[in-house]
């Protein structure tokens, strides 16, 4: 492929892929397929990886990467961000129209939903997106450029040339995301997010734009903060213009006459708020004209054209009937509330989580108490308070054995959760499985989460050791699966007995050992062998290998079940050994931090070189760092090395060390 060739494809690839993301996120019209849309991914990816230069600012390939490591870096915003006051009755809202036709006695309103996320500024320069930031206090946010890349339903081209644009919006996370999220969170033993405006918060905080990109937020974009090369009058004649750029704008807004008007659109708003998809904690009411703006002001707060109007939250009293309890993937016994069944926001609820036992405890719940019930959020029932204790009520004690497999349970020093750690646990098998084929654990191709669903269904595997026995005939007889593809999945099932003893203590999903903890074992044991014969206090010699890891492993490998699976795994010709990948020393007792966006590797691969040469790589910075790799646009990492004085070196100077 020529470079004059690949110009061209590239754009037009570009402006495919683009226009089928605003068709998507923006209208919700998928107007091709998946596996399509991939394929045209695919395909500018390999233009771009031959021809770097090609790669442009708005290439959906860059929606997903880059780094916002460490903190991130303070942005002041040239048009400040203000908040709004908030009004709790119809009466508040009369009094803030009187005081604006005081002022301005022709002025109307615009009234749009008032979404309960995060709000962010977005800077276009030459039309491509530039700069995506925070509000903080008004004057100055954080600059979460990386993250808001993720968002996809935000433009990285407007459709209009234009010097200089900035908007302000608000990420979100959809109500259906959000229980998603915190359905898996409860499963993992983590401390869910409260409510969706959280979630979105602590989603676009985080330092892997990747883990952001997982989260699937949203935006919608609501205001003009700074424009060159347009003149605007109006607030609904500036929605609609960025509306036509390509901004997914608030799902309606609506200019009224008269406040009395906006109070009829607040109610109906307020009635169907719990049909909508996205979350919203009120309506907002702004004065339309921007002349009639500029004349009111604002005070050192708020800003005197505008009001937030404020929904009471819905709560209802219930009986507590019964605490049931779930185990889930990871092995976490989820205890749920069951309730007499009450109307709440919209919907007949009966049921809500209660986490864990110091849950249950802080709000002093025992069966046939009278509770207060809402939705965090609108969404997810929970459980407010005790109304008052029954005489009859009846103290709660999660159990002492799994429900599932009948296993005794375990809590963990300094953990919430009770877990069954039984690695048989029928509970458990899905998710153990597909983490067991999973890339980066055995990586058996064509054995992903909906295959192995189907397989676990249709009683083809029930553990890890049924993988290894199945046959293409197994696979064939189900709906679907012709001989090639069967025999594939076959393929990658016998390639991955070659993986190693790092992929395979990996893929057995042994808690607190990743895939770095499981390359720090091999560092000192080649065989499994060994790892099983191994005391705690022998892993905690490993350089890195910490106390709840020695414990973690020491314990798991002392199960009968475990030392069951290794021996049948071992007899079907599953590699258990570890080479030594260090080809020479040069790199022996150096610690390497990686900081910023490297152009030459991934950091995975940087890592795996500098492993390869007996170092090690680290995630912070300290007096015993030996080195920080900076790539493009590191942060503080690269800041607090030059404090310490810590060499940094670039990507040149890592190969020439390398050669």
């Amino acid at each position: 492929m020529d470079l004059i060739f690949a110009q061209k494809r590239a754009k037009e690839l570009r402006d495919t892929l683009n226009y089928h993301i605003y068709k998507y996120y923006v209208e919700n019209d998928n107007e091709i397929p998946d596996d399509e849309y991939d394929k045209l991914m695919r395909e500018l990816e390999e233009i771009e990886s031959i021809y770097p230069a090609l790669k442009t600012p708005d290439s959906p390939t860059s929606r997903v990467g880059g780094s916002a490591d460490g903190q991130f870096e303070s942005v002041r915003h040239p048009v400040r961000m203000e908040s709004l006051q908030d009004a709790f009755s119809y009466d508040e809202m009369r009094d803030f129209d009187r005081r604006v036709k005081s002022v301005c006695p022709n002025a109307k309103y615009v009234v749009e939903p008032k979404i309960d996320g995060l709000s962010v500024s977005l800077e276009y320069r030459d039309s491509v997106f530039t700069l995506g930031s925070t509000r903080g206090d008004g004057d100055v946010g954080e600059n979460v450029t990386a993250n808001l890349r993720t968002v996809r339903s935000i433009p990285l081209r407007i459709k209009e040339d234009l010097p200089l644009l900035e908007v302000r919006g608000e990420t979100y996370m959809p109500r259906s995301v959000f229980a998603d999220l915190v359905a898996k969170q409860d499963a993992d033993g983590e401390k869910p997010f409260k409510n969706p405006r959280n979630a979105a918060a602590g989603s676009l905080r985080q330092k892997d734009p990747k883990v952001t990109s997982k989260r699937m937020l949203d935006i919608f974009v609501f205001n003009i903060q700074r424009i060159e090369g347009k003149t605007l009058t109006s607030h609904k004649e500036s929605l609609d213009y960025i509306k036509s750029l390509g901004f997914k704008t608030v799902p309606f807004y609506t200019l009224c006459d008269t406040i009395e008007e906006a109070l009829d659109e607040i109610k109906r708003i307020g009635e169907i708020r719990n049909t909508l998809s996205f979350d919203i904690d009120g309506a907002v009411v702004k004065v339309n004209d921007f002349s009639d703006r500029e004349k009111l002001g604002s005070t050192a707060k708020f800003p005197k054209w505008a009001s937030a109007f404020k929904y009471p939250p819905e709560e209802k009293e219930t009986t507590l009937l019964d605490i049931e309890i779930t185990v889930g993937r990871t092995g976490v016994l989820t205890p749920t509330a069951v309730f007499t069944p009450v109307l709440l926001a919209g919907s007949t609820v009966e049921r809500a989580t209660l986490h864990n036992e110091d849950y249950i405890k802080e709000k002093g719940l025992r069966i046939g108490d009278r509770v207060i019930v809402r939705k965090a959020g609108d969404i997810i029932p929970e459980i407010l308070k005790v109304s008052y204790h029954n005489p009859d009520s009846s103290e709660f004690k999660m159990p002492s054995v799994c429900p599932a497999c009948k296993n005794p349970v375990v809590r963990e020093e300094g953990e919430a959760a009770v877990r069954c750690v039984n690695p048989e646990c029928p509970a458990q098998t899905v998710r153990n499985l597909i983490h067991f084929c999973s890339r980066d654990a055995m990586d058996i191709e064509g054995m992903g989460e909906a295959n192995v669903e189907l397989f676990v269904k249709k009683g083809l595997i029930k553990g890890i050791y049924d993988i290894y026995t199945l046959k293409s005939s197994d696979i064939t007889a189900l709906d679907g699966f012709k001989e090639k593809s069967a025999q594939n999945i076959i393929n990658a099932i016998e390639n991955s007995k070659s993986k190693g003893l790092a992929c395979f203590l990996y893929a057995l999903g042994i808690r607190h050992i990743g895939q770095k903890g499981a390359k720090l074992i091999c560092t000192k044991y080649k065989n499994i062998d060994d790892v099983m014969n191994a005391e705690a206090d022998d892993f905690m010699s490993i350089d890195g290998f910490g106390e709840i890891m020695a414990q973690s492993i020491t314990e798991f490998m002392s199960r009968p079940g475990t030392r069951d699976l290794i021996e049948k795994l071992s007899a079907l010709g599953v590699d258990m050994t570890a080479e030594d990948s260090v080809t020479d020393t040069r790199f022996a007792g150096q610690t390497f931090v990686l900081t910023g966006t490297l152009e030459k590797y991934t950091r995975d691969e940087a890592s795996a070189i500098i492993e390869k040469f007996g170092g090690k790589t680290s995630s912070s910075v300290s007096k015993k760092t030996s080195y920080v790799l900076a790539g493009e646009a590191a942060g503080s990492k690269l800041k607090k090395a030059n404090d310490l004085g810590v060499k940094v070196i670039s990507e040149d100077e890592f190969e020439e060390m390398c050669r």
